[in-house]
């Protein structure tokens, strides 16, 4: 994945993500939004190629982005927390183009 961080404060309030064991809800400056996914921190392990479920609620309109990916990457430990790397998988053409205005803005 590659894009700039983005400004979370600024372009959306909330980011909710979902697995069926695990709901996570992040404040903005816990997310990385990235071109094709997201990268966030979790205090639990989530397993590589877990499929899970991503809602982004945009600060600039009332619109929601809901996305659904697959965990590619966590690394970290119990102790420090994990970092977690999320490719989505299909994207309808709207929600790519939000998601291209969060990750370049």
């Amino acid at each position: 994945m590659s894009a700039r961080k983005v400004d979370g404060s600024a372009e959306f309030q909330q980011l909710t993500v979902e697995a069926r064991e695990t709901r996570l809800s992040l404040a903005p400056n816990e997310v990385r939004v990235r071109k094709n996914g997201v990268e966030f921190r979790s205090a639990s392990p989530i397993a590589a190629w877990t499929e899970m479920t991503v809602t982004l609620q945009s600060t600039r309109d009332s619109g929601r982005v809901h996305c659904t990916g697959v965990v590619v990457a966590c690394n970290g430990n119990r102790h420090t927390g994990y970092t977690v790397s999320m490719v989505f998988t299909s994207l309808s053409k709207q929600s790519q183009a939000r998601l291209n205005l969060l990750a370049y803005s």
